[in-house]
């Protein structure tokens, strides 16, 4: 057997550059590169092999949580075909990590994760934040990637690269199992060199099906579907990572079953289509709610049926409601007790659509989704209409730069009071137009994953809307876009603290207390002094990015000119009102104080009762 002397830093990537992926005869590079801060614990070892393979580029970043958050949001563009490796030394780099990558692993999507790790000869016990434990020393703080990673391992011989490596691609690649994979190397492992045999370091490739699934269920679904009178179509992030938006659209135009879209799914059919009720559950239209709420049949496609999508499991009321799951993942087929279609989206789909050339909805249902359709509209319309308030409305902010924005850009977010207005409001017209990471809702992720979703969407631009409470937790990957020349537009809207959950604090009788960006009160002893005097002009301009200050809508349209002039990273500040909301349609189950001296809280519970009520077991 040929073999090849390497260290097992240089024999890990010299690995990972040589994996492809392949879907419908289109093939790639599975890694784009690698992002990483260097320590103790990989400077020698990941530092050194990086160094010698200028072909698998390598990207310094500020933060471990933010390459991270930039490696999903690049893998989520992607449509999870192609990731970065994220590498860290052990101890605080490597637990920075793990924030983001429960994210990447709750979104399903694809990252690897590889953190150096204590020495595994143990002679130099304990060494530089090594976490000690008495009852074991096999141990260190990469451990708590464990339960957040979708295939994890320690490497503490040469030789277990050679199995690990392929179990490693396998999950990656897997449609159905993607996640956060952690591959955790000592630091001496690292640079230990080894005879590998030559074979791995082969070219190959991952072939990513496209699978059917049980025939027989196949027509059980295709009969429940003629026989509904109400049918219901929930689109997920699923829809959009099989490529299976435009079979989406043949289907429901034909049919007229309806669709909503989940965060992930949102994109999944043009805004003005429609068979298009928009936003699905506790952010939802009220079309989608009421339609939803007297559905007969759900068909889910690609979603894992979150309690934002389902309301808190309140949203189908119908008695006789009976769910179809369509998901590459068997785990999420089978929730709500649905008839399960494992498999890739975009073929089940034509399935479908050729099995149901026959059928449709009623004439009555087809026209009262459409003019829920229209009447959003109008509704969405009115809400970008200029005010030109001071501050701002954040309703009309969104939609100045929905308005300015075009077919091939995207607007990104993740966290606060903006997403669920962007998943009311924002007109979708391409399936990556819009990039919410709201399965971990993170804060800190937008300014990171603008960086990742520009470096895999360079012909378009990038808009970055973030509060001011994100902002301050994570916005220096802003040098990063500025040290590779990575151009995105940041709106910061500042609302003097954290808006949303000082809304939910309002709403649940709590007053928004701690939510306010205020000085100690010496009197109350309380957060309700001054506001504090945070200078995010000056914050920005001095990580290099370039900084427009904005009054009003009237201004902010005119910096959103000027900023697709501008080559480098630009913010464009404005303040808006915290206090003035665009309105919810729905509940969320949020539990509430039984016993309070407050009034609010006491009237609070008792619509939480009410609302209760609604919830259902899908069995």
């Amino acid at each position: 057997m040929k073999t090849k002397r390497l260290t097992v830093a240089q024999a890990t990537i010299e690995f990972l550059k040589n994996q492809y992926v392949e879907r419908d005869r289109v093939r790639n590079n599975f890694f784009a590169g690698c992002f990483g801060i260097f320590g103790h614990g990989n400077v020698a070892g990941f530092g050194q092999a990086l160094h010698q393979n200028p072909d698998f580029p390598y990207y310094v970043v500020r933060n471990e949580q933010g390459m991270v958050h930039a490696a999903a949001a690049f893998a989520k563009v992607k449509n999870r075909l192609q990731t970065f490796v994220c590498t860290s030394s052990i101890g605080p780099g490597a637990t920075n990590m793990i924030t983001a990558a429960a994210g990447a692993t709750i979104n399903r999507i694809p990252v690897l994760l590889l953190p150096g790790d204590i020495f595994a000869t143990r002679q130099v016990a304990p060494v530089l934040q090594q976490l000690e434990s008495s009852q074991s020393q096999d141990i260190s703080v990469n451990d708590c990637f464990k339960p957040i990673s979708k295939y994890w391992d320690r490497i503490n011989r040469p030789e277990q690269l050679i199995t690990a490596l392929p179990e490693v691609m396998r999950v990656l690649t897997s449609q159905a199992d993607t996640g956060a994979v952690t591959l955790s190397i000592p630091q001496d492992v690292q640079v230990e060199g080894f005879d590998f045999p030559s074979a791995l370091f082969e070219k190959r490739v991952w072939y990513i099906g496209r699978t059917l699934p049980d025939q027989g269920l196949l027509e059980k679904a295709i009969g429940q579907i003629k026989k509904s009178k109400a049918p219901i179509i929930i689109s997920g992030g699923g829809t959009i990572y099989s490529d299976a938006t435009q079979i989406l659209k043949t289907l429901v135009n034909r049919t007229g079953i309806p669709v909503t879209e989940t965060y992930a799914g949102k994109g999944s059919l043009n805004y003005d289509e429609p068979q298009n009720l928009g936003a699905m559950g506790v952010t939802g239209t009220p079309g989608a709610i009421e339609i939803a709420k007297d559905a007969d049949l759900v068909i889910g496609i690609g979603t894992r049926y979150s309690d934002f999508t389902s309301i808190s499991k309140s949203a189908f009321q119908n008695p006789n409601v009976q769910f179809i799951n369509i998901n590459v993942t068997e785990f999420d087929s089978f929730k709500h007790g649905g008839l399960p279609l494992v498999g890739d989206a975009k073929v089940i789909l034509e399935a479908l659509n050729e099995a149901l050339l026959d059928y449709k909805v009623e004439d009555a249902y087809r026209q009262k989704v459409e003019d829920f359709n229209s009447s959003w509209d109008e509704f969405v319309s009115d809400i970008y209409k200029e005010k030109n308030d001071t501050p701002a409305f954040q309703g009309e902010v969104i939609g100045a730069v929905n308005n300015f924005a075009t077919h091939k850009d995207i607007v990104l977010c993740a966290a606060g009071s903006l997403p669920a207005d962007l998943h009311k409001l924002w007109r979708t017209t391409h399936p990556k137009g819009f990039h919410l990471e709201y399965g971990y809702s993170c804060m800190g992720y937008e300014i990171a994953g603008g960086l990742g979703a520009k470096m895999a969407n360079p012909d378009g631009e990038v808009y970055v809307m973030v509060g001011d409470g994100s902002y301050l937790m994570m916005s220096q990957e802003i040098v990063t876009a500025i040290q590779e020349r990575v151009k995105m537009t940041i709106i910061l809207l500042n609302n003097d603290g954290y808006s949303s959950i000082g809304g939910l604090s309002a709403s649940l009788g709590s007053e928004g207390f701690g939510t306010y960006y205020r000085y100690r009160n010496e009197e109350t002893k309380q957060l309700d002094g001054g506001l504090l005097p945070i200078d995010y002009v000056a914050n920005a301009a001095s990580m290099g990015a370039y900084v427009i200050k904005t009054k009003n809508v009237t201004e902010l349209k005119e910096a959103l000119k000027e900023a697709k002039t501008i080559n480098t990273t630009t913010v464009i500040y404005i303040d808006v009102d915290r206090k003035k909301r665009v309105p919810g349609f729905a509940w969320w189950d949020v539990a509430i104080a039984e016993v309070s001296e407050k009034e609010a809280v006491k009237e609070a519970l008792k619509m939480y009762h009410i609302n209760k009520k609604t919830q259902k077991y899908y069995l």
